[in-house]
């Protein structure tokens, strides 16, 4: 399917490309996600018209992504879990915890934004996790899980 990408999409394309994707990925995500429009004459004559107006938004959203992650660049969070006493814990900390973690500490981020690349952490200690912003914008900040007495 042949659509037009209304902001800057990973691994498919920039605003304002037109690019062939499989029917499914555009029906079933980029459309409803308001990311993509199918690539009809008048869409992207009506594109055109808007052209502007996306990229303006698309910049002032990259800058303050920015903006916010400087803030958070360096950050080191600290998360208190039941650990046992060599340093495994009961249960984990996943995505969903250091994005509320992050949320109590004045910073909006949604849990799909934490990225945790050897999955849940299972043991206390530091651990380095990446938060993406934007998809320009990815930090690093460290997670400390902290042991309580089972």
């Amino acid at each position: 399917m042949q659509i037009i990408l209304l902001e800057k999409v990973v691994n498919v394309g920039n605003l304002g490309d037109v690019v062939k994707v499989k029917d499914g990925y555009a029906r079933n995500f980029l459309i409803p996600q308001r990311m993509a429009r199918r690539a009809t004459a008048s869409a992207v004559a009506e594109f055109e018209v808007k052209r502007a107006e996306l990229e303006k938004a698309a910049g002032e959203k990259l800058a303050a992504s920015q903006a916010q992650g400087d803030k958070l660049s360096g950050m080191t969070i600290t998360i208190a879990q039941k650990a046992g006493v060599d340093g495994r814990l009961f249960g984990s900390v996943t995505n969903f915890d250091i994005a509320e973690a992050l949320t109590k500490a004045g910073f909006a981020v949604e849990k799909a934004q934490v990225r945790l690349p050897n999955g849940p952490l299972k043991t206390t200690g530091d651990h380095a996790v990446a938060v993406a912003l934007h998809t320009d914008v990815i930090v690093d900040i460290t997670v400390t899980v902290v042991g309580e007495a089972a």
